[in-house]
């Protein structure tokens, strides 16, 4: 399968499909633990450890199911996942994390404010924004998300 362009990097279509993939998974995680930390009334950054560590979970779990469906063992199937997803949830982690927490009142918003939602919608699409140029060249250079293209 040819993921490069036509400069010999990744396409661009290529980088926002892994990027999708890469913001599906956290945005599962982030948003649960978002919920389930609120709900709580965990402490701001408990809440924010806790999402980010749901997010990586899910992150890596998507990408395994899918490697695990074309036959590869259960401890390939974790390092493919690791070297394909690790930067980008890292990045995207990061990113939405910084954004949500910087815009004042989001984290104490509570589950029933816009402001919540509003605030988390935009720190993923930043997220997006941000990952998907680093994905490009990622995946350019045989690394990302390409180490999972490698086993479809």
């Amino acid at each position: 399968m040819d993921h490069t362009g036509a400069h010999g990097g990744a396409s661009w279509r290529v980088a926002a499909q892994a990027t999708w993939h890469c913001l599906t998974g956290c945005a599962i995680g982030e948003v649960l633990g978002m919920v389930i930390g609120t709900a709580l009334g965990l402490h701001g950054a408990a809440t924010v450890a806790l999402a980010i560590a749901l997010a990586f979970f899910f992150g890596y779990a998507l990408t395994m199911r899918g490697v695990l469906r074309a036959g590869l063992p259960l401890r390939r199937a974790l390092k493919v996942a690791l070297a394909a997803d690790t930067v980008s949830i890292a990045v995207m982690e990061l990113v939405d994390n910084a954004v949500i927490v910087a815009i004042p009142g989001a984290m104490a918003a509570g589950l029933t404010a816009a402001l919540f939602w509003g605030a988390l919608a935009f720190s993923l699409a930043v997220a997006f924004a941000v990952t998907l140029p680093i994905n490009r060249w990622m995946i350019g250079r045989g690394r990302g998300h390409a180490v999972v293209h490698r086993h479809h």
